[in-house]
């Protein structure tokens, strides 16, 4: 065997130690294969030659002796350099190891040439000879069984075989091919084991793979994988073949992702994504746009879910960045665009035509025909879309961006129209197409519906003419050589016009959203207003808008105050435009008005307003009859007056009659410029439709009263009683009970008492104080003081709860101004059997004020003891510390002891946490002391301190205290009693 030289080799120096493994190394070939230590070996394998133990054993055997000679033989003799050409290959004890071992493998072979274990050894020994030593990863966790082919390339591509060494393909060539050989022999003999495809496939992905066999070679044998091995298996071959096809690149990644993707489309984006790669020196923009327009479309018809999440508005969106980027390569230009969009247009009115043609009958004769048309491809029992060259990857005809960003984009996400115009706008841009891009911006200007697409496309389309803006000046900053004066001059001309039709941009922007917002809603009359304001003073253009508004707006879907426009259009005629500077064109204004109260609005009070604003206008005109006129045709009453005013089945015009708001303007203008007989009859009118509410029942009394008809707009009162029940009655009740005695006073006291008798029959308890007490007011001034005295005691009974304790302290003082203070002792009685707790403590105070007045100072002391029940000591000091000042200026000890025992007892019965609480709030409110914090100074409010406890009153406390009032007070007692005259009287002496 020739040996490489250590010194300068040559190729030829070193090619010719190869092929080591052909002819077949044999004993007779190659004498030291076998060595005198292995004639034991070889007749044990001769006397067992189908004993697969024996051989298994004797090949295992000589790997383990190799594999001990290579590393007892050292370092190699060789230049790093040359040790790398050769790699395993390159000492003299590795090439004699691969010759035994394959002496011994074929031998076995020869014996079993059908086991998968021996052919799948021994190739995996003749690879780690030729490809090096195997560099094996560390994976965690399971791998699915049958994953999809997007997540099966990327677990194939982190377990793709990787090697160390390696031998050089030109170099070891002959070795190379016997080992492609050998993978062909084994797959001769086991033509369906994936394993051993698996391992032959493996050997085209190692970088020293000569390029004889790793592009057409390989490729013909993953097409042999793929057409020996099962349907089933096919996913791991096209794992590792897209893989290979991907690193080749070029027209083979091209052929091989097509032919895959005609069985299974998951991985276009994947593909897509290839041809457009940076890295790839020949990218296929067109035939990845049309692949992605093909997912969109598909993935809108629910037939394509895209492997990576994505919506099938991001497909597009995908789509429109391809676009954008590789404009000339993937789109028509303007001209074919333009010719292409006349087809389709073409096309579109021919199938419009065709299908209002009468159609067809089923049969003719009896016999039946084709009756849907021309035959349709079917796929699984559904119709199979008709070809398309936009979704045809192979198709070289460009596309047409602009009907497909109007068919697939605009028409289907309209939400997402400014995404889908700047992308359109961008593709002319790249084009070089300024004027189209211009076009395109302005369209979708005027086709988006919200302000955010609005303000999207706008942006953009300023960024665009700032940036030509800018390209222009750059240019005439630095013009080239070749320029002349003229072609100077028409740039600066350009440059002119390019920034007069920006500023006009800029000046069109309230404009154009203002036109964004009624195209999304074209009944919104606030915009329509604010779009007459934009033209300011152009009177031309703002009573186009105003035309063009009343033509638009649907009364029924209208915003709110549509007859404004109305309205606010007349004036705009009635005061000469905007500026007043022309003449007033009334003929037109109430031509205006006139159609205006033939619209149907949504409200009667619209329908109200423009008869009335129509009569203000001529009443500013000096036209007083005619506004009179206006309003009479407005307020015309229909013979059938039964109508149902909220009825909105029916026309505002039928239910304007009923309109309040019309009426009461009527009655003004009535009452300021007719008679007083006309204002009489307009007012009746009113009562008669039974629309009157309770402000012109006062305003007809009040005409009525100024023109001196006193009796009747009392008969206007009396009958605004009859129409409305309480509460609405009682201010009119009021008005009236109080004109009646101004203006008659005590000259008919009967009919006086009639009427106040005939409003407290049904005058509800809350509303009855003031009509009582204006009743007793008139009897003590015109009246008896005894019939005061009984509307004050039936007051006490009828009014309300809340009212009653102000009409007791009323009735006592006009009972003490008349009778004195004795009379007033039963109105006390009484007030404290009615008065609710809360206020009978108070009303007891007065009442023993008044007692002790007139010196009954037992009765007093009765009073505040029946007054103490109601009377916390924590929440009403004030009762306790009068009582308290009381029994000191007229009292003795033992009716002093017997007060703070019965304070002690109350404090007791409200001895709760509520009302402990409830102390504490009212102290911190009223700004008070607490007992314990204020001692009082006298020597009886000392004891009684004392008495409490300290101020401490027996609340709800631990279980340390003692509840017994009495024991806890005979404890402290010795302690703070101080006098030794002191009398001692004990409790049951008391």
């Amino acid at each position: 065997m020739p040996e490489p030289t250590s010194q300068n080799p040559t190729l030829e120096s070193l090619t010719v130690t190869f092929p080591l493994t052909f002819p077949t190394p044999a004993p007779t070939t190659h004498p030291g294969l076998v060595s005198t230590r292995d004639l034991h070996r070889e007749e044990d394998l001769l006397r067992n030659p189908f004993s697969f133990r024996h051989w298994w054993a004797a090949i295992q055997n000589v790997k383990e002796t190799s594999a001990a000679e290579q590393k007892a033989e050292g370092s190699s003799e060789l230049s790093p350099d040359i040790a790398a050409l050769l790699g395993p290959l390159s000492s003299t004890a590795a090439r004699k190891s691969l010759q035994r071992q394959v002496y011994l493998y074929e031998a076995a072979l020869a014996q079993f040439p059908g086991s998968f274990k021996l052919w799948k050894s021994y190739l995996q020994t003749r690879m780690t000879f030729v490809l090096g030593r195997r560099i094996t990863k560390k994976k965690a966790g399971g791998r699915k069984k049958f994953p999809e082919m997007r997540e099966a390339l990327e677990d194939e591509k982190e377990d793709l075989e990787q090697w160390e060494g390696g031998l050089d393909g030109i170099v070891g060539w002959e070795e190379w091919r016997l080992l492609i050989a050998t993978f062909e022999r084994a797959l001769m003999w086991l033509p369906r084991m994936p394993r051993i495809w698996l391992l032959y496939l493996s050997i085209f992905n190692h970088p020293f793979c000569p390029p004889q066999v790793s592009h057409t070679h390989a490729r013909r044998t993953y097409d042999r994988a793929l057409r020996t091995l099962p349907p089933s298996l096919h996913g791991r071959i096209w794992a590792r073949y897209l893989l290979w096809a991907e690193s080749k690149g070029g027209a083979t990644t091209v052929a091989i992702y097509r032919r895959y993707l005609a069985v299974d489309p998951s991985v276009t984006e994947r593909y897509t994504a290839i041809l457009l790669a940076p890295s790839n020196p020949d990218p296929r923009p067109l035939e990845a746009a049309k692949l992605i327009l093909s997912l969109a479309r598909k993935a809108s018809r629910g037939e394509y879910v895209s492997p990576e999440g994505k919506s099938p508005y991001q497909l597009l969106g995908d789509f429109l960045d391809v676009v954008e980027h590789y404009a000339e390569e993937v789109g028509l230009d303007v001209a074919d665009t333009i010719e292409s969009n006349d087809k389709i247009a073409k096309a579109v009115d021919s199938d419009a035509a065709a299908s209002q043609q009468p159609s067809e009958p089923a049969s003719v004769d009896g016999k039946l025909i084709r009756f849907a048309g021309p035959p349709v491809a079917t796929k699984d029992g559904k119709v199979v879309a008709p070809y398309d060259a936009d979704e045809d990857p192979r198709s070289p005809r460009k596309l047409n961006i602009e009907d497909i960003v109007r068919k697939d984009g605009l028409e289907v996400y309209k939400d997402q129209a400014g995404r889908l115009w700047t992308g359109l706008a961008t593709y002319w841009v790249k084009r070089g197409e300024f004027d189209r891009a211009k076009h395109t911006f302005e369209r979708g200007l005027a086709s988006v519906l919200t302000i955010r697409d609005f303000t999207q496309i706008f942006d953009a389309y300023a960024e665009f003419s700032e940036s030509l803006i800018s390209a222009m000046m750059e240019s005439l900053a630095n013009p080239d050589e070749d320029e002349d004066e003229e072609d100077v001059k028409e740039t600066e001309q350009e440059l002119d016009a390019k920034m007069k039709e920006f500023e006009e941009l800029m000046d069109r922007r309230p404009f154009l959203v203002n036109d964004v917002l009624l195209r999304r809603n074209p009944n919104d009359v606030q915009e329509w207003e604010k779009r007459v304001a934009l033209w300011g003073d152009n009177d031309e253009k703002v009573a186009e808008t105003y035309t063009q508004a009343l033509a638009t707006v649907n009364p029924r879907r209208a915003t709110a105050n549509f007859h404004r426009l109305y309205i606010n259009f007349a004036k705009f005629y009635e005061e000469g435009g905007t500026k007043g500077e022309a003449e007033p064109d009334l003929d037109s204004a109430r031509k205006i008005l006139d159609k205006a109260t033939k619209v149907n609005f949504k409200t009667v009070d619209e329908l109200a307003e423009v008869w009335c604003e129509w009569a203000e206008m001529e009443i500013r005109q000096e036209n007083y009859d005619e506004a009179i006129r206006v309003m009479q045709r407005a307020a015309a009453v229909p013979k059938n007056t039964k109508v149902n005013y909220f009825d909105h089945a029916l026309p505002v015009q039928a239910r304007l009659f009923k309109s309040l708001k019309l009426w009461s303007f009527y009655v003004d203008l009535e009452e300021s410029l007719g008679s007083v007989e006309t204002a009489k009859a307009v007012y009746d009118k009113i009562l008669d439709l039974r629309i009157a509410n309770a402000q012109i029942i006062v305003n007809y009394a009040a005409f009525l009263e100024e023109n001196k008809y006193y009796e009747e707009s009392f008969k206007v009162y009396e009958r605004g009683t009859e129409l409305f029940t309480f509460p609405v009655s009682f201010e009119i009740w009021n008005i009236y009970l109080a004109k009646f005695v101004k203006r008659y006073g005590g000259s008919k006291i009967e009919r006086t008492r009639d009427l106040f008798e005939q409003a407290l029959e049904k005058c509800p308890p809350k509303h009855c104080k003031p009509i009582f007490l204006m009743y007793a007011t008139f009897e003590e001034e015109h009246g008896l003081a005894k019939r005061a005295m009984s509307v004050y005691d039936r007051a006490t009974n009828a009014a309300a709860d809340e009212d009653k304790f102000e009409i007791f302290t009323i009735y006592i003082a006009k009972a003490t101004s008349n009778y004195g203070l004795p009379a007033t002792r039963p109105i006390y009685e009484r007030a404290l059997e009615i008065l609710p707790d809360k206020q009978t403590a108070e009303m007891c105070l007065r009442f023993a004020s008044m007692e002790r007045k007139l010196g009954e100072i037992d009765r007093a002391r009765a009073i505040y003891a029946h007054a103490s029940q109601f009377c916390d000591p924590r929440v009403h000091p004030k009762f306790w510390q009068e009582w308290n000042n009381f029994e000191i200026e007229t009292g003795s000890e033992d009716t002093f002891r017997e007060m703070l025992r019965i304070k002690r007892s109350v404090q007791a019965q409200f001895n709760t946490e509520a009302s402990y609480l409830a102390a504490q709030m009212a102290a911190k409110q009223n700004g008070q002391e607490t007992e314990a914090e204020a001692q009082p100074a006298d020597a009886m409010a000392a004891a009684e301190w004392q008495a409490a406890g300290g101020g401490k009153g027996p609340a709800f406390v631990s279980a340390k205290q003692n509840t017994n009032v009495r024991a806890e007070a005979a404890e402290e007692r010795p302690a703070t009693a101080g006098n030794e005259d002191e009398i001692h009287i004990s409790d049951d002496e008391v």
